[in-house]
């Protein structure tokens, strides 16, 4: 099996389940077109009883024929059987038209329960998985398992065919009828057979087509990075590679899939050949009439075809159970942030406690140990220290994006855990380093916190935030276009326009990562400007890269690999020449007046 398998990894929340679990699962999502897939039923039984009639009708009609030569009733046997085939089609174009909508249903369904599954799904599984391999399971997953309920409907069309077409010949010839049946179960027990190394290799194809979209999607997103550095090369060659084990996998995929059904038409031509010997005896001897021998000859490919097929499709319905699986994995994996209650929040005071908090994000790799920290309502706190730290850490932890191991984080009193996460998180604001915008205007990105806001509203926040001189600097105003993830911004507009869709948002607690990227000394006073209208009478933890908004914090936290090594005022901590001295000397001094002064007078 190593040879199909190629080094493709389950992620870590993928799951096994049995055939009948999944069978079971797929079932509740048809429960809603129940009444259509009754219809969808008796289309496939109308469908099989016609389409077994039409053979059986032209058996008949040939000992008919033999003993009455009559024009006029050949044409009666044209006719009949012209409405025989014109049933036929029309039953299944019907069975096909209504397994159609009912399978969009309920794909449609199963998409939108993947997608709030992806929307229900903590931070740090993104941090974990690729966005791209999750997108594929949203996707072309989900795409596979409409196309095996399609075969499902297949079967059960084909497989009730078969039922009819034996039934009857029973009636006709025992002895021929057993032969037929004979290779029956060496053409089924060859495809159960099949059947392990079917899902092996059809979860590989699965996992290595995420793969691809992954390695895609990445490359486009970081395309203009890329260009910078001139690493398009490099690049694809890395896509060659992906490319390249896809092609692999996907070629030996098709030999495991192709290897079944040499095997099956070999089985199925040696039955053919005994019914053509055995009946052709039978009917010299007169236990056949010729019209029963043909019955036996054309029915023959009405039963092997099924037969083969509903072998063969056992293989192939490891496609969807493993696209299914996939799909499903995705919807049950257990979240990693746990809320204990669900208390509704209908407002916040902005207390903050951490009491003996541990946390890390891999075992033995500890980021926060016995953290504790008090920050009072209204209270703005910058966090500072060198990278690793522990400050990002904080701020993800108050916003429930990870769960900590030990200790509590305290909310007004109250557990975190204890909270509605959904009310929690809108008493929240949170601006990142690269605040992301979406497709749109700037309109409608300030008031994505709060959709409901009206035109006059969002405009207002808009002009509070730096008194609204950046929006003269936009080409249209607020409906300007932003582009791809604000691409059409710079990096201080996106900033501006963050700023305002939490203000709008109006939440009791702020949490700000504040931008390092280099931004013109205008941009940087409208971004102070707004800082100070969004901080204002809120309980806000700043991780500051600016002098400017640690001074005019209440309390600095210096920290040093996850503990607070010393806090205090700006003023304070700088005389007490201790940390927090040694990184405003490094990084924040040349940053101040005097120091610009100082450069000033020695040039």
């Amino acid at each position: 099996m190593g040879f199909i398998m190629d080094g493709l990894d389950a992620e870590d929340y993928d799951r096994q389940y049995g055939d009948k679990v999944l069978v079971q699962r797929i079932i509740t999502y048809f429960r809603q077109e129940f009444s259509r897939m009754l219809f969808v039923a008796l289309a496939i039984f109308l469908t099989a009883l016609v389409s077994t009639g039409l053979p059986i009708y032209i058996s008949a009609s040939i000992d008919r024929i033999r003993d009455d030569t009559n024009t006029g009733t050949l044409m009666v046997v044209l006719s009949i059987v012209v409405l025989l085939g014109m049933l036929s089609w029309g039953f299944n174009a019907i069975r096909r038209w209504a397994g159609a909508t009912a399978v969009g249903n309920v794909v449609l369904k199963l998409r939108e329960d993947a997608f709030d599954a992806v929307m229900a799904r903590d931070l740090s599984f993104y941090d974990t998985y690729p966005s791209g391999k999750v997108v594929s399971r949203v996707t072309s997953d989900t795409q596979a398992f409409a196309e095996v309920v399609n075969l499902t409907m297949e079967l059960l069309s084909q497989g009730l065919l078969v039922i009819l077409l034996i039934g009857y010949l029973f009636t006709v010839d025992v002895p021929m009828t057993l032969i037929t049946l004979a290779l029956a179960p060496f053409i089924v027990a060859t495809a159960l057979a099949f059947r392990k190394i079917a899902r092996y290799s059809v979860t590989q194809s699965r996992r290595i087509l995420a793969v691809v979209s992954s390695h895609i999607q990445e490359s486009v997103s970081g395309i203009s990075v890329a260009k910078t550095f001139r690493q398009e090369q490099a690049i694809y060659d890395e896509f060659l590679d992906v490319n390249r084990r896809s092609y692999r996998i996907n070629l030996r995929t098709g030999y495991v899939f192709s290897s079944i059904f040499p095997i099956l038409n070999l089985l199925s031509g040696v039955g053919t050949a005994a019914l053509v010997y055995f009946g052709g005896l039978r009917a010299q001897e007169g236990y056949l009439s010729p019209g029963d021998w043909y019955l036996f000859l054309q029915g023959i490919a009405l039963f092997w075809f099924p037969l083969t097929s509903i072998a063969s499709f056992w293989s192939q319905f490891q496609l969807g159970l493993a696209a299914g699986e996939r799909v499903f994995a995705l919807i049950d994996a257990d979240p990693n942030v746990i809320q204990t209650d669900n208390q509704p929040l209908p407002s916040l005071r902005g207390e903050i406690r951490f009491e003996d908090v541990d946390f890390h994000y891999k075992e033995g790799e500890p980021v926060l140990r016995r953290f504790a920290l008090t920050i009072h309502p209204g209270e703005t706190v910058a966090l500072v220290g060198h990278t690793g730290s522990g400050k990002s850490s904080i701020t993800k932890l108050i916003a429930r994006f990870y769960e900590f191991q030990g200790g509590r984080i305290l909310i007004d009193g109250q557990d975190v855990r204890s909270f509605e996460l959904s009310a929690y998180r809108h008493h929240l604001g949170f601006v990142t380093q690269s605040p992301f915008l979406f497709d749109g205007t700037v309109r409608e990105n300030i008031r994505y916190g709060r959709t409901e806001a009206t035109d006059e509203e969002v405009e207002a926040v808009a002009r509070m935030v730096g008194h609204g001189d950046w929006i003269a600097g936009l080409p249209n105003g607020l409906d300007t276009e932003v582009g791809e993830r604000g691409s059409s911004l710079s990096m201080g507009q996106r900033q501006l326009v963050a700023l305002a869709r939490v203000l709008l948002q109006d939440p009791s607690i702020f949490i700000l990562d504040e931008a390092t990227a280099s931004i013109d000394p205008l941009t940087e006073t409208l971004i102070q400007e707004g800082l100070d209208v969004v901080l204002k009478s809120r309980t806000s933890i700043v991780i500051a890269h600016r002098l400017s908004t640690i001074k005019n914090a209440d309390r600095i936290i210096v920290l040093s690999k996850g503990e607070i090594i010393e806090q205090g005022s700006h003023a304070t901590l700088l005389a007490s020449g201790g940390h927090y001295a040694d990184l405003y000397n490094t990084y924040f001094r040349h940053q101040s007046l005097e120091y610009i002064e100082q450069l000033a007078t020695a040039s």
